[in-house]
């Protein structure tokens, strides 16, 4: 896996065709794995299945081990005779079919599960107990769920003394019983309905490449029941350092992320059990894992807990090889993919050489007409991932339309385009295309396109806008534009640049 050539759509769960108003785990899903499988790719990339804040960022979530309730399908809920069909009618969407509207969702699947969950039967109810016995973090994650209702979704830190300290919590849990079973009980369906969807792709030779943010969000079952682990007064509750990045050239203040900053001394002691433990999951919930901000296992950058800005911030060394030697001798092959975008220094090359993780090159970085950038597909090594765009940027075709006049004349030069219909989008986008075309020409091992680049979308597609707090997430499509897609383009160009090798042995 990752040493033969291969090639990826990046797609969210939240995004696919779905009539529950956000997509959801069933047919559309397997639909969408045929279609791949059609189109001869090997690889399908997701976000973190983790739940979402109140911006519906999966890279801010309650619990980097949970998965997110809104994509369990109502109709598999009545398949299994747990809920009628009155009650998946209720969680019929009547607006745009364009948007993930989380909000509705939440609300209607919400209501949904607790009716579901007062139908359980004996048989359902022993493989819940089994699958608690199999994951231990679910435990904790159900206590602070439960706790979190309790005490009206306020953030654990102001919650009374009985809950916000997790030893005592643990030792009060008589009130909190049924709610916590409420929310095993999500995550066994959430889990039970996501590895049929998995098991169907790996059956088509499809692998999963899941995200896995480097950091936590401070209000998490992470931070509230494991407080030693990380750089939190234990008396007052307040981190003592969080974290960001420096300033550069495209933030004069840097980026002041405010995620509580691990105590790697402490998680050294017990051998890293916790991201042992986390690893573990997330080689079980996918195939490949990608680790957001892998730098900063080499070294990352701390900002007072107080600071305003990440300016005042600086570089502390981490955990480097003692962290990985731990991994891979839990998990000798681990199938790990290295986000070591941005700025940074030798520290990190000597850990992507030690560790042997793959890199990631993203060509829209590449397009700068006065330096020979790693991000141009020429400039690839085998042992990388190239992408056409992530999350985090515009499509290609917006990016075409939004970039200076120099940067987009290097650009069309670079990709070979002659003509002067570059803005035209749609499916059958001629830029789009020879820009897809220059990174599958690459040695990348692994090259990935987003499902908004398949289709020639413009900046109105983009899933997120890094800075940017509102209305990010929330792009969606239909099964039209999903059966719209030229599929023998894409099995061409998967074919004559041999992106068709099989990715399981």
């Amino acid at each position: 896996m990752l040493k033969k050539r291969g090639a990826g759509v990046l797609f969210h769960i939240s995004s696919m065709p779905s009539p529950y108003g956000i997509g959801v785990f069933g047919k559309n899903a397997k639909n969408f794995i045929d279609k791949l499988c059609e189109m001869g790719f090997t690889y399908w990339q997701v976000l973190p299945f983790n739940p979402t804040d109140n911006s519906n960022s999966p890279y801010c979530s309650p619990s980097a081990f949970a998965g997110n309730y809104l994509f369990i399908n109502p109709e598999y809920l009545c398949e299994t005779g747990l809920i009628g069909e009155a009650d998946v009618k209720a969680n019929l969407y009547e607006g745009s079919p364009y948007t993930a509207d989380y909000e509705f969702a939440a609300e209607k699947r919400l209501t949904t599960l607790k009716k579901a969950f007062l139908n359980i039967t004996d048989s359902i109810l022993k493989e819940i107990k089994k699958f608690e016995t199999e994951n231990p973090w679910v435990t904790d994650y159900s206590l602070f769920m439960a706790a979190k209702e309790a005490e009206g979704g306020k953030p654990w830190w102001q919650w009374n003394k009985s809950f916000s300290h997790y030893s005592t919590c643990v030792q009060n849990t008589a009130s909190l019983a049924d709610a916590a079973a409420f929310w095993t009980f999500v995550q066994y369906i959430f889990f039970k309905q996501w590895h049929e969807i998995k098991e169907y792709a790996n059956e088509k030779g499809i692998a999963v490449i899941g995200d896995m943010p480097i950091y936590v969000a401070m209000d998490s079952v992470d931070v509230w029941a494991n407080l030693p682990q990380f750089l939190i007064d234990e008396k007052t509750l307040k981190p003592e350092k969080v974290a960001g990045v420096p300033p550069d050239y495209f933030s004069e203040d840097g980026q002041l992320w405010g995620n509580p900053i691990y105590d790697w001394k402490k998680m050294k002691k017990d051998g890293y059990s916790w991201w042992i433990s986390r690893l573990k999951t997330a080689l079980e919930t996918y195939d490949v894992v990608r680790i957001d901000h892998f730098r900063a296992f080499a070294s990352y950058w701390e900002v007072p807990a107080d600071a305003e800005t990440a300016k005042t911030g600086e570089w502390k060394s981490g955990p480097k090889m003692d962290f990985f030697s731990k991994v891979f001798e839990a998990f000798p092959d681990a199938p790990i993919i290295a986000e070591d975008l941005g700025s940074f220094g030798e520290d990190v090359v000597q850990l992507l050489e030690e560790t042997g993780f793959p890199g990631m090159k993203v060509v829209q970085f590449g397009f700068d007409p006065n330096s020979d950038s790693s991000h141009l597909p020429h400039n690839a090594v085998p042992n990388s991932i190239n992408y056409v765009g992530t999350h985090d940027n515009n499509t290609i075709l917006g990016w075409l339309w939004e970039a200076d006049e120099e940067e987009r004349k290097f650009a069309l030069d670079y990709i070979g385009f002659t003509g002067d219909n570059w803005g035209d989008g749609g499916y059958y986008s001629p830029s789009c295309r020879k820009v897809i075309e220059a990174v599958w020409k690459s040695a990348s091992n692994v090259a990935i396109l987003s499902f908004q680049d398949m289709c020639g979308f413009g900046s109105d597609a983009r899933m997120n806008r890094p800075g940017i707090p509102e209305e990010n997430w929330r792009f969606r499509t239909t099964e039209d534009t999903l059966n719209s897609i030229d599929f023998s383009y894409f099995r061409h160009i998967n074919s004559i640049f041999r992106r068709m090798y099989p990715v399981f042995d």
